[in-house]
């Protein structure tokens, strides 16, 4: 084999070597590009979908935040509707309290207050008085109960009220005090769970 034909052979091994050196070196290439884009896909999938997840957190704190408002509001119009019909409904109970007082049976239901108070007195000194509105009656009801009976400066809306000093006892048996409890302790119940 000549130098020639050496050379030539060397030339030709070592531009093949270089053509599998350079295959091989764009393999590795390709497969590192391959792995680059997969985890760059993974990466930027990974990032979208904590996006989304927070996107979506943000959409249902607004939502809630919105419908927590609008829950406010409603109990809000809600509260202030069942006051006004309490308002309207205890106006109704004054008015009927009104008419009840104009009737003999209230002449009655004050003679049978103060009869039980005497009753629960005893022996005791007891002061009995009448609301102002029932000044008309107080003679009446005095000869009835024979007892002095005292009406009151101030209106108290019906019933009597009576105190016994040497027990420090106070009865209020007044329409005034059992509409104040009434209408501090009512309640609306309804709704489904009540039908």
């Amino acid at each position: 084999m000549t130098i020639d034909e050496k050379l030539q052979h060397f030339y030709d091994i070592s531009v093949e070597e270089a053509k599998e050196d350079g295959a091989k070196a764009i393999q590795e290439h390709k497969e590192q590009l391959a792995r680059m884009l997969e985890e760059h896909k993974s990466s930027r999938a990974e990032g979208a979908e904590a996006e989304i997840k927070a996107e979506a957190e943000h959409v249902r704190r607004e939502v809630n935040k919105v419908l927590s408002a609008e829950q406010i509001t409603l109990r809000r119009e809600w509260s202030l509707k069942q006051e006004a019909l309490k308002k309207d409904l205890f106006a109704e109970v004054r008015k009927k309290l009104a008419d009840y007082m104009s009737t003999p049976d209230y002449t009655d239901y004050l003679l049978k207050q103060i009869r039980e108070v005497l009753d629960f007195a005893g022996e005791d000194e007891v002061e009995i008085s009448l609301s102002s509105d029932d000044r008309d009656k107080a003679d009446m009801l005095s000869q009835k109960a024979g007892v002095p009976l005292k009406v009151s400066e101030s209106s108290f809306l019906g019933g009597v009220i009576a105190s016994i000093p040497h027990k420090n006892i106070m009865i209020d048996n007044s329409f005034q005090e059992g509409l104040e409890t009434l209408y501090r302790e009512f309640k609306f119940d309804g709704g489904l769970k009540h039908e």
